[in-house]
């Protein structure tokens, strides 16, 4: 079973942001993917669009990952919470795609469309009426944590210059962005050998 976890976040101190952004896409991600069902990590700040100004993607072997001595024992986020605000946690079934199916190269982007606060039926109507311009979305149902948005698209692009918000006709409460990696793809394997 795979799943997905997304990490959605704002940062309020720009002092620290950069401090905090070398943290998180280095040690953090090691951190993690050093912990019992983490198989792969990245993350991404905002190029375009609406949403979060940041974004992690996680690819889990199952959603006991948050349930494990490893990961309820070492967070790590102490230092920053003060500094991260509109956090989100969601957990999302990934069932029929690869871990390679949500990498992104450094030259590429990440388009997102969440419904954060609307209900499953509203959000599967919007998915519906959006389909045939984002045919190459992967649409991931809510299963845990948060569950901020009931459907989420997620598609990577390998490249920046062809990479746009879609102008689909969303609802209102939609949101729509174009994410840029702000580190690399870490499978598990990777890690281990640093």
């Amino acid at each position: 079973m795979s799943v997905v976890y997304v990490v959605r976040c704002n940062f309020s101190d720009p002092n620290r942001e950069r401090d905090w952004n070398d943290w998180y896409s280095g040690p953090k991600i090691k951190q993690m993917l050093a912990k019992p069902f983490f198989r792969t990590g990245q993350r991404f700040r905002k190029g375009s669009g609406r949403g979060r100004n940041y974004l992690a993607l996680w690819v889990l072997d199952s959603p006991e990952a948050f349930n494990t001595k490893e990961y309820t024992s070492d967070w790590g986020f102490f230092e920053w919470r003060p500094f991260v605000t509109d956090w989100s946690r969601d957990l999302f079934g990934g069932e029929g795609h690869s871990d390679a199916d949500f990498a992104v190269p450094a030259q590429g982007a990440l388009q997102v469309v969440s419904f954060d606060g609307m209900s499953l039926v509203d959000a599967a109507a919007a998915r519906a009426a959006t389909e045939k311009s984002l045919p190459e979305v992967m649409w991931l149902p809510i299963i845990g944590l948060d569950r901020h948005t009931p459907i989420i698209g997620l598609r990577p692009m390998s490249d920046i210059a062809t990479s746009k918000v879609s102008g689909a006709s969303l609802p209102a409460a939609a949101q729509e962005a174009i994410y840029r990696p702000i580190s690399d793809f870490h499978p598990v394997k990777t890690v281990a050998a640093v």
